[in-house]
């Protein structure tokens, strides 16, 4: 049996199947099945003993103890406190007071001001230490006007949000001062976190982020813990909202994102959110009205930002959202296919297009290069100038990027998809889907999610270093099934697509110079979103266009010393074109996980 079934066995407390029995009703059979399933998938790199042979040792905490700062500034963090659990209550006080970096505040307010016990112990801690400062309100005001109460405390120049019966790692503040006097001051930093049990012996269920991804935002409050923010900035944002309360603090991450100057994400383990009965972490449904809240607060983020028409839809899973954008006006839309023989694959991609597809102005360019079959040349006279498409001829040797260029040259469309023949369109409002993302000021392209015909992941996104020089995650994952964090289900940006099902804007296209043609064959999809993203666009990732992808059937093995020199030359250009990226890691993946595993395993 293994360990993780093993400590699965040893979770089966009353208290754990009444949970169990509520995420039953809730998912229902298959789906809860499917959840069940993912839980007990045994972790390749363990969690808990990899967190304890990576978290600062002692004589490290004692060097950063001996710091001489700079220029020190003071970080006021700031904790609503109400009928906390004392042991829960001290372990948070404690882990502040055994911060590395001593230039802290501790602003605590109490909404519970009948708790004379809970009273009196924070006065003592305030006795003890003149960092420490308390104030007991009047009458609980909520979440969010608890939190205000706190925030109005606070004299630092940057300001740290922590949940009364959550706790830091030693060395949180040190790193968070480190990373502003080396980035120039940023005015909104975050970290990464995971789980505790409720007596803070384990650790579990890590969430290791990637830098600022706003469309992973307004998915999931992935930033969530540890977050600090430039004390103007909170300002700014105007601190806490009580009409969302349950999701106070997305609505209030959201706000301060739209007016940040430099976001930064330290990838550490920082945070540990401690799971009990009562805590959203060990039971989210328990607070229903959180997710509408969140719901709310991405609409309005949404409406702030200039988004018009979008629409936010609650997922099954708790704290998960799909945004909807609209699609404006009907642009035309031009699908560009490469072909080479393969009657029946084209044929059976063209009549899912036409099948099953909703938006209704699109043309279809088909470009021929280099068939040898009768067979497909009669098939093209009989589509060629029928029902939008239009066949066009490539009469050069193999090019994947070169074909593509001139595909583009023939087309009308003002957004270009670039389409591969051996797919087939599985959700028919996929053009929609894409081009809602595309309209949007600031995103250049935009990738699909792709299956293999056994209804396993062929691409959820491509990460930037894994395999060498990039590579798609979740490969061979069951579709049923959702990837660490739910990402692989998620509207998120990236740093790549595939161009296997690809839409980009012609003018970002053309600004970005197209495919580079020294990409035969390899990378030219990444490198032509990694372009994109230099000239300040969005990848994005869009998981509700869906289609099957049986997989480059017309482009034949690389097995020859003349294509295996190529794919070497390819190889070489993505690493001496992208040297900063593959050197310093993909900004939307993490370090702490693999680049030689698919599926966001920790890295050994």
């Amino acid at each position: 049996m293994s360990n993780k079934v093993t400590g699965f066995v040893k979770k089966l407390t009353p208290y754990n199947i009444q949970k169990g029995i509520r995420y039953l009703k809730h998912f229902g059979v298959k789906e809860f099945l499917v959840r069940l399933s993912d839980r007990l998938e045994p972790e390749e790199v363990p969690y808990g003993p990899w967190f304890e042979a990576h978290r600062t040792g002692q004589e490290q905490l004692e060097r950063q103890r001996k710091k001489n700062w700079e220029r020190p500034v003071k970080i006021s963090i700031a904790v609503p406190v109400y009928h906390t659990p004392e042991p829960f209550l001290r372990a948070m006080i404690e882990s502040v007071k055994r911060q590395t970096y001593p230039y802290w505040e501790l602003c605590l307010a109490d909404g519970s001001p009948e708790d004379e016990g809970l009273r009196q112990m924070l006065l003592q801690y305030a006795k003890e230490d003149d960092r420490i400062v308390v104030r007991i309100l009047e009458k609980n005001l909520g979440i969010a006007g608890n939190t205000n109460a706190a925030l109005e405390m606070a004299t630092g120049e940057y300001i740290g949000l922590l949940d009364h019966d959550d706790f830091l790692e030693p060395d949180a503040l040190f790193w968070i001062a480190s990373e502003m006097e080396s980035l120039d001051w940023p005015d909104l930093l975050y970290t990464d976190e995971d789980k505790t049990s409720q007596d803070g012996s384990e650790y579990f269920q890590p969430n290791f982020k990637p830098d600022y991804n706003p469309d992973l935002l307004r998915s999931n409050n992935y930033i969530c813990h540890f977050l600090v923010a430039e004390r103007d900035l909170v300002a700014h944002a105007g601190g806490f909202d009580s009409k969302y309360d349950g999701a106070q603090d997305y609505d209030f991450i959201l706000r301060c994102t739209e007016k940040a100057r430099k976001i930064v994400h330290i990838p550490r383990v920082l945070y540990h959110w401690r799971t009990h009965p009562q805590s959203t972490a060990d039971n989210p449904i328990s607070k229903q009205y959180a997710y509408d809240a969140g719901k709310r607060a991405i609409e309005a983020h949404l409406a702030r930002v200039g988004e018009t028409g979008s629409t936010v839809e609650r997922k099954k899973d708790f704290g998960f959202y799909r945004v909807h954008y609209p699609v404006k006006s009907t642009p035309l839309v031009s699908i560009i296919i490469p072909n080479k023989d393969e009657k029946e694959t084209l044929e059976k991609c063209l009549a899912s297009i036409r099948e099953k597809t909703t938006y209704e102005n699109y043309e279809i360019i088909v470009v021929e290069n280099n068939s040898k079959t009768g067979e497909i040349f009669s098939y093209y006279k009989e589509i060629d100038g029928r029902n939008g498409v239009h066949v066009v001829y490539w009469d050069r040797e193999f090019n994947y990027s070169a074909i593509n260029n001139f595909g583009v040259g023939k087309a009308s469309g003002e957004y270009l998809v670039f389409l591969n023949n051996d797919v087939e369109i599985i959700s028919e409002n996929w053009l929609e889907e894409l081009l809602g993302h595309c309209q949007r000021e600031k995103t250049g392209i935009v990738g699909a999610r792709l299956y293999y015909p056994d209804d396993t992941i062929q691409h959820a996104g491509i990460v930037i270093g894994i395999g060498g020089v990039a590579g798609s995650v979740f490969v061979g994952q069951k579709r049923s099934h959702t990837g660490y964090m739910h990402r692989e289900a998620l509207q998120q940006d990236l740093s790549a697509v595939t161009a296997a099902c690809m839409m980009i804007t012609r003018t970002v296209f053309e600004a970005a110079g197209g495919f580079e043609e020294k990409l035969a064959v390899a990378f030219n999809d990444v490198d032509l979103c990694l372009k994109v993203r230099e000239l300040g666009y969005l990848v994005v990732y869009d998981p509700y266009a869906e289609l099957y992808h049986y997989e480059s059937k017309t482009r034949g093995a690389e097995d020859t010393p003349e294509k295996v020199r190529r794919f070497q030359s390819e190889i070489e250009y993505m690493r001496s074109r992208w040297t900063g990226i593959l050197k310093n890691g993909d900004p939307y993946y993490n370090r702490n996980l693999s680049l030689k595993k698919w599926n966001y395993s920790l890295k050994g």
